[in-house]
């Protein structure tokens, strides 16, 4: 991809190490502490690349982040109330069930019991008005005398 300009040769060149020079303040000012990252002042370090450039520079570590503690993505405590809720959701909708069905239970006994009454006392009607051979009237015995509609006793 890169046009070859020089013939290249096998990495023979030298690494040069520069220590850096510090300079002295030139109007000492009163500025906020800033927090500096190494007590010492670090090497510089210069690489010359192969097609003569110096590239210098200070090697610095990448600073790492402290390990975390893993941690749920939900807490404990939320997820303990969302079950705690839908736990009493359940027994509310339970017993709101449970209550309807012994509603139900209860007006299914009753109609039952108001069938057996109607047809108990249909039949009973039946047996005390239905006729059986006698078309109502007075009863007379006559063998033992015993009239019952004008009284008389004999």
């Amino acid at each position: 991809m890169y046009p070859e300009q020089a013939p290249h040769v096998p990495a023979q060149r030298a690494v040069e190490v520069h220590q850096p020079t510090p300079l002295p303040p030139a109007v000492p000012v009163a500025a906020p502490v800033v927090p500096v990252q190494p007590g010492t002042v670090p090497a510089v370090a210069s690489i010359v690349l192969p097609d003569g450039r110096v590239v210098t520079g200070y090697a610095i570590e990448p600073t790492r982040p402290e390990p975390v503690a893993a941690k749920p993505a939900v807490s404990r405590t939320a997820v303990n109330v969302a079950l705690g809720g839908a736990g009493f959701l359940a027994v509310c909708g339970g017993l709101v069930l449970l209550t309807s069905f012994i509603a139900a239970l209860t007006a299914f006994i009753t109609q039952l019991i108001i069938l057996a009454a109607v047809i108990f006392g249909g039949w009973i009607a039946v047996q005390i008005l239905g006729t059986r051979g006698h078309q109502g009237g007075t009863t007379v015995n006559i063998r033992k005398a015993v009239i019952k509609r004008n009284h008389f006793h004999g």
